[in-house]
Parts: C-alpha cells; sequence; structure tokens
C-alpha cells in the first residue's frame, strides 16, 4: 500500500573548487517493496523535469534505482563498490554516464527515514563530478 510521504532531497555537487547545492522538498508516495522500499514523486520546474515523473527504489542497505518517466527518461544505478553506464536523459537529449558509488546507506521503515548517498559521475570516462545526496522521508496525513 502507497503511503503519503513528504521527500527531501538535499545534493551537493563538487567538482574541484566548484560546489553546488540543492535542496528539494517535495510531496509523494512511499511503499514496502521485497527487500526494500520505493519512493515515487512528481517532477516540476524546480527539478528542470516537469511532466517526468521520478521513483527511487531502495534495495537493501546497498542500491538505489533512481528512474525517471515522461519527459524525460532516465536511470541511473547507484550500487556500493560498483560500476554502472547509465542512461541520462534530459530534454535536449540523453547520454551515458558512469556512476561509481562509495556510500550507499538506507534507513527506510515503514514510517519514513533516510537515504545517503556518495558517488562519482563521469561521462565517457572523463571525470564530471563529486555527487553527495541526502534524502529525508517522513510519513504524512
Amino acid at each position: 500500500m502507497d503511503k503519503n510521504v513528504l521527500i527531501t532531497l538535499k545534493t551537493i555537487q563538487t567538482n574541484g573548487m566548484e560546489k553546488e547545492e540543492t535542496e528539494l522538498i517535495t510531496a509523494g508516495t512511499m511503499k514496502m517493496i521485497p527487500d526494500g522500499f520505493e519512493l515515487c514523486y512528481a517532477d516540476s520546474e524546480a527539478t528542470g523535469f516537469s511532466g517526468s515523473t521520478t521513483t527511487l527504489t531502495a534495495t537493501g542497505n546497498h542500491k538505489v534505482v533512481i528512474r525517471r518517466e515522461g519527459t524525460a527518461q532516465s536511470q541511473l544505478i547507484v550500487e556500493k563498490d560498483k560500476k554502472h553506464h547509465c542512461r541520462y536523459g534530459t530534454p535536449f537529449g540523453d547520454f551515458t554516464v558512469g556512476i561509481l558509488a562509495d556510500k550507499v546507506e538506507n534507513s527506510l521503515t515503514e514510517s519514513g527515514g533516510n537515504i545517503n548517498l556518495r558517488y562519482v559521475i563521469d561521462i565517457n570516462s572523463s571525470y564530471l563530478s563529486d555527487f553527495e545526496m541526502d534524502i529525508s522521508v517522513k510519513e504524512t496525513q
């Protein structure tokens, strides 16, 4: 059964000396799945992907899959100590990115919790940025 939740996503992107922090607070849903949880929210102008829906699937304490469907299509696999080559879709076109995570922590329970990720993204094996993502989930009425 889907539960209504408030999802707060904080990201930090670091590339050399440049650091960019963003925060998104949005309503969404959470449901239990075998071995984890699934979070879902509608993207907006704030994310730059209006007309799309993002689904985060957290499996155990080692893997998170971030899927975007709609006006933009992508699937990013963030798995500790394993590199994945993933398709990243934007309104301007798609490209392939490499993702290597050194931190995947999942403390979600039926009433909420947190997911913490730290990973590196490259394009065509050329370093792009380091990312940290903290996802907080709180049950709403």
